[in-house]
């Protein structure tokens, strides 16, 4: 769809594209229909088109961009690759796509002594994470978009991953931020040290932002030593019931692994009939992950604890991989299941609502209550280590009604969610598309606050407007 102009921001002039081209030279500046295009759209599939897309260079042009578009009032969305999934890239108020991956995408430097390094918004994950392990370090948030998203979306989004069960997420391994705010003024938040109490903290602010504050120009990111021992298993259950409590209880039992990933048995249908991927026909869940560590005692002691919570509660089967490629084989299924569950429906509303470990079984019980209402099918899966669940409500896409009560589904899984301590989202963010249901997670005392943290740091409401609700 085309952007719907704010009334408060002005369109584009030529006057505009001229100076844009006097500071970064034409090459940089685009608003020909193909870049426009390019330059429209997410993950989502939602369409807004720019009215430019702008390439800095470096973090003077970011700021000399962001001045004028400010005394301008013209608006303007940052954006790394534009894999998100709930359209906080999308120039849904047409302006400015500032895109930072050309240019502003290098590995500045890699500290191996304090375990550091500092990077620009630009630079791919995967591309970050083999170039420090290739000296023996570790940068554990994977995102499943790890080979393509940038890490100035991650950081915006607070990305999580597989191995956030036993590693975190994003925001655990920011250490300070370099970042633009929209009247120009370049900030620094954050330090290298470990300790650092000295003032708000600014850059847990800017992270998950979703690029409606400032424009991150630079990350400085904590790093861990590789482990050197890796091993992946996987276990069969009756049920998404006991796969569900054998997770927590497994954890609580003293396990610490990598990744604790599951499968529903629409899922695992999927897999065995798009796939031909070799799973037992009564199996109504799967749980797959991997556990590591510097000595093989410590992976030894965290799989028996894993098989044993396992088998307690009802898995007909524990896998260990013996060697990469078995473990590649026993992952080929998880990371494939998005894209299998698409011969449930031709439209899939794609949610990723997290709840506390505990309440994963009836977390998981309502939503197949809701969606069974409705007649819809609603294949999970997602990361059943840190209670990230990945709602996949498939409808078709030409049936109105369908479409209609998928929507209301959603709504009714976000209500529900919230009720068992939950979140909107545990890694997907906010965005577009689920602003509106900001009024179930958040008081107005609470959205009040966010609209004024908003305006404090942007008073003119250029930079990424109407994205989170605000």
């Amino acid at each position: 769809m085309l952007a719907k102009k704010d009334l408060e921001h002005k369109m584009l002039e030529q006057k505009d594209l001229d100076y844009f081209k006097s500071i970064l030279g034409k090459e940089n500046v685009k608003a020909d229909k193909a870049h426009l295009i390019a330059f429209c759209y997410d993950a989502t599939k939602e369409r807004f088109l720019p009215e430019c897309v702008l390439f800095p260079r470096d973090e003077e042009d970011v700021s000399k961009i962001l001045k004028y578009c400010n005394n301008a009032k013209i608006t303007l969305v940052p954006r790394g690759a534009g894999t998100g999934f709930t359209g906080g890239a999308l120039p849904s108020s047409g302006g400015v796509v500032l895109s930072l991956e050309r240019h502003m995408n290098k590995l500045l430097e890699i500290d191996e002594q304090n375990m550091l390094a500092r990077v620009q918004p630009g630079l791919v994950n995967k591309d970050f994470q083999n170039a420090v392990e290739k000296i023996g370090l570790f940068y554990p948030p994977d995102p499943a978009s790890e080979d393509y998203s940038t890490l100035g979306g991650n950081v915006s989004e607070n990305a999580g991953g597989m191995r956030a069960a036993k590693y975190g997420i994003t925001k655990e391994y920011v250490l300070a931020l370099r970042a633009v705010l929209p009247n120009g003024d370049i900030i620094r938040a954050g330090k290298k040290t470990i300790k650092d109490v000295a003032g708000y903290n600014i850059a847990g602010i800017l992270i998950a932002s979703e690029g409606s504050l400032a424009v991150i120009t630079e990350i400085t990111l904590k790093l861990i030593p590789k482990p050197k021992y890796k091993k992946t298993y996987m276990g069969f259950f009756p049920d998404v019931k006991s796969a569900m409590n054998a997770v927590f209880k497994s954890l609580a039992s003293g396990a610490s692994p990598v990744a604790m990933e599951f499968l529903d048995a629409l899922v695992v249908r999927a897999l065995r009939e798009k796939l031909n991927i070799d799973l037992p026909s009564d199996c109504g869940a799967v749980l797959i992950g991997d556990v590591d560590g510097n000595l093989e005692a410590e992976l030894r002691f965290s799989l028996d604890i894993l098989e044993k919570s396992f088998k307690e509660n009802g898995a007909s089967e524990f896998k260990i991989a013996k060697n990469e490629e078995e473990s590649a084989k026993l992952w080929f299924g998880r990371k494939n299941a998005s894209q299998c569950t698409t011969m449930y429906g031709s439209k899939k509303l794609n949610e990723d609502i997290s709840v506390p470990r505990s309440k994963l079984p009836e977390a998981l019980e309502g939503i197949y209550k809701i969606c069974k209402k409705y007649d819809l099918k609603v294949p999970c899966f997602g990361h059943a280590g840190d209670g990230n669940i990945h709602v996949n409500v498939m409808v078709d896409k030409e049936n109105k009604k369908e479409l209609e009560d998928g929507h209301k589904a959603i709504e009714e899984i976000f209500a529900f969610v919230i009720k068992l301590e939950g979140t909107l989202s545990g890694e997907h963010g906010i965005g577009l598309s689920k602003a509106p249901f900001m009024k179930l997670a958040f008081s107005e005392a609470e959205m009040t606050l966010f609209r004024t943290i908003k305006k404090a740091f942007d008073p003119n409401n250029i930079l990424n407007p109407h994205k989170m609700g605000l």
